[in-house]
């Protein structure tokens, strides 16, 4: 129960990550406020993971709105008194290319939600944050801000999120003080609904067997299996809660061991 009477706000809460993350805060004692664009996506996830609805708050939220960002922020304190903790999934991860066919208005875009979406919605949290005297701040990051894969090229959205892992080590020095801690998870490749696709997507275009496709990612990793979103998901957890109240401006990689350093 690493989250026992701690209030944490999600961003980004759909089929996946976000709803693993969101799921996990109530699992470990804890009330999830959840936002996303999606209202169904939203309802659905707090159903699933508090039936009784005593641990969860939701609110559609777009977080390159600034307004929005400060809704959900106020939910939170408004039902369950306070925030401990904000973790963001929120992420623009569908643009596939280079900078070769860069649509560089797109480009603009996604780092409009990555980046300063993200920083909009620690921004709006962090009165709170203060005032419960310190927490902490959980970036989703991604592996390939430090090591491109061979198989996609998302060249804006490791670019965006190369930013803000950057990010993260001001903001870990500024927030100090105040006992806000910030850190980082990068997941590599991880078993959830974005991979499923991809194995499923490459497997029917090369005509083999998905568990073919599959194997040709798990051969690279340390450990026989991919992550899941339920992996990443605990170290966020973990990260959230006062077993880590010694880490900031740290970035950790959930990856089966595909990438050590």
């Amino acid at each position: 129960m690493l989250l026992r009477g701690k209030t944490v706000v999600v961003s980004g809460v759909g089929a996946g990550l976000g709803h693993q993350v969101a799921a996990a805060v109530v699992r470990d004692g804890g009330n999830a406020v959840l936002g996303a664009r999606t209202a169904a996506n939203l309802a659905k996830t707090a159903a699933e993971i508090d039936p009784d609805g005593g641990h969860t708050a939701h609110l559609p939220t777009d977080i390159t709105d600034e307004r929005q960002c400060e809704a959900l922020a106020a939910l939170a304190a408004e039902r369950f008194g306070g925030i401990d903790a904000v973790v963001h999934v929120a992420a623009w991860d569908s643009t596939f290319g280079g900078i070769q066919d860069a649509d560089f208005g797109t480009w603009q875009q996604i780092l409009d939600v990555n980046l300063l979406g993200t920083l909009r919605m620690t921004r709006a949290c962090l009165p709170a944050l203060k005032d419960a005297g310190g927490g902490s701040v959980v970036l989703i990051g991604t592996q390939s801000a430090v090591a491109a894969p061979s198989e996609v090229r998302q060249t804006a959205y490791a670019a965006s999120k190369g930013a803000l892992t950057s990010a993260m080590y001001s903001l870990a020095r500024e927030l100090g003080p105040h006992r806000i801690r910030v850190n980082t998870v990068l997941p590599g490749w991880m078993w959830g609904p974005p991979v499923q696709a991809f194995v499923t997507f490459t497997a029917h275009t090369e005509n083999v067997p998905e568990a073919e496709v599959l194997a040709r990612l798990t051969d690279r990793m340390a450990l026989p299996d991919l992550a899941t979103d339920g992996d990443v998901a605990d170290a966020a957890v973990f990260l959230a809660s006062d077993r880590a109240r010694a880490i900031t401006g740290q970035s950790l990689l959930v990856n089966a061991g595909e990438l050590m350093r």
